[in-house]
């Protein structure tokens, strides 16, 4: 099928999809690890054979994006080079090389009746995967939903739909070299936007959690329209807060990283808050090089004027994520009024404070009420990858099941095992 099929003929497919991908995914719930993990090596591998091919198809999804005006961090999403297809590779080999999540007894415990309980970890099922232009999803997604024993569906984007497809051939290849089914790994096989209806309906009970990789109102409409679990955030509205007893040495450059490093990512930072006592002597030399760096300044009264270069904050900017080379910046008076303006405007995904006070740390750490909450570190590792998950098939900000990096952990449920010998309720 391809992107020219019909939309009438989208459901039938669809299903199709969904039928094969619980097929798999009982397979892989019983599958060995040493299986998963020699698909995963082989997955890795035929990435890197494939790099050339890879790379071909993919300036064809850039050139096209280019031709239509894309934001330059649209295009650098979408962008693949060989660095970033060896990160790849590299990531699905550090995702075969984690410990098995499936099997695992998390805890064990007898009645007084004799009986013994074990709570083991199991697969989800299968992952629904909606995504747009990052086509390394395809292989983050893909690999953890196998190390976890999950089969995947995987919905790209129109815009990287070329190299979604390419980096897909080589994951299928990988699969069929370990004798696991090539339907564990599932690409949609159009463009048609009836898929993503399609797939938030559920394929009839195939689908068991959708995780959305993607702009606003695609996550906007999954959260709306999904009648499975969502693993998902909204926005990424990050937070760097330079507490009074934050050293300039080391915030100046840990800023411009966390906001410049990658700007379209969603753990860049978009709203800088400066304590009121350090305002005056910090401000003028981290806009300095915020600035040096190509990002434009947007700030209250308080900040703009020691920063008369700066352009002034509407009300819509503490709650805008750029995506961009943008800063917003306030001046607030100590740590309360920083949590405050957190609590307010934040999406809760990830915030920092920078600080050598460790009441004060700590303080923020517990108070902050965000899946991924830092002290003196960037923002920008707020990735599964960074935080030792060898990827992330997305972060999640709400509070049930899966917070934080969606990893391999995070992508397994639990049953009850019960062991008797005889006994009867009475």
């Amino acid at each position: 099928m391809s992107g020219g099929e019909r939309a009438d003929d989208v459901p039938a497919v669809m299903n199709d999809l969904g039928r094969r991908a619980r097929a798999a995914a009982r397979r892989l719930a019983l599958a060995p690890p040493e299986q998963k993990n020699a698909a995963l090596r082989a997955m890795a591998a035929a990435l890197r054979a494939d790099a050339s091919s890879i790379l071909e198809v993919n300036a064809l999804d850039v050139a096209d994006v280019k031709a239509s005006g894309a934001l330059p961090s649209f295009v650098d999403r979408l962008t693949l080079d060989q660095k970033r297809i060896e990160a790849m590779a590299a990531g699905i080999e550090e995702i075969a090389a984690l410990p098995d999540p499936v099997g695992v007894v998390t805890a064990r415990w007898e009645r007084p009746n004799g009986l013994w309980l074990e709570r083991v970890s199991t697969p989800l099922g299968v992952i629904g995967i909606i995504y747009e232009s990052r086509p390394n999803v395809t292989a983050d997604a893909g690999a953890l939903s196998l190390k976890a024993g999950n089969a995947s569906i995987l919905r790209g984007g129109s815009d990287s739909f070329r190299s979604s497809r390419a980096i897909h051939a080589a994951l299928q290849r990988g699969l069929a070299e370990a004798g696991l089914p090539a339907d564990a790994i599932q690409m949609v096989p159009t463009a048609d936007r009836a898929a993503v209806g399609a797939m938030l309906s559920g394929l009839a009970g195939a689908i068991d959690v959708i995780v959305p990789r993607g702009g606003k109102s695609l996550v906007a409409r999954v959260q709306e329209e999904a009648r499975v679990p969502v693993f998902a955030h909204l926005e990424g509205i990050v937070h760097i807060y330079v507490h009074e007893k934050a050293e300039l040495s080391m915030a100046i450059p840990l800023i411009v990283n966390a906001k410049m490093r990658r700007t379209g990512v969603c753990g860049a930072a978009e709203t800088l808050l400066i304590d009121r006592a350090v305002a005056a002597a910090y401000l003028p030399a981290i806009a300095e090089a915020l600035v040096a760096a190509g990002c434009t300044i947007r700030a209250d009264a308080e900040a703009r004027a020691l920063l008369p270069e700066a352009e002034p904050a509407s009300e819509a900017d503490w709650s805008t994520e750029y995506l961009d080379s943008i800063i917003s910046v306030r001046v607030v008076g100590g740590i309360d009024e920083a949590i405050d303006h957190i609590e307010r405007y934040g999406s809760h995904h990830t915030d920092c404070i920078l600080t050598d006070d460790e009441a004060a740390a700590a303080r923020f750490l517990a108070e902050v009420d965000s899946a991924i909450v830092m002290h003196n570190a960037s923002t920008q590792f707020a990735d599964g990858g960074e935080f030792g998950f060898g990827g992330e098939i997305g972060i999640a900000t709400g509070r049930m099941h899966a917070r934080g990096p969606v990893g391999t952990e995070q992508l397994t449920s639990f049953k009850y095992r019960v062991h008797g010998r005889g006994q009867m309720r009475p």
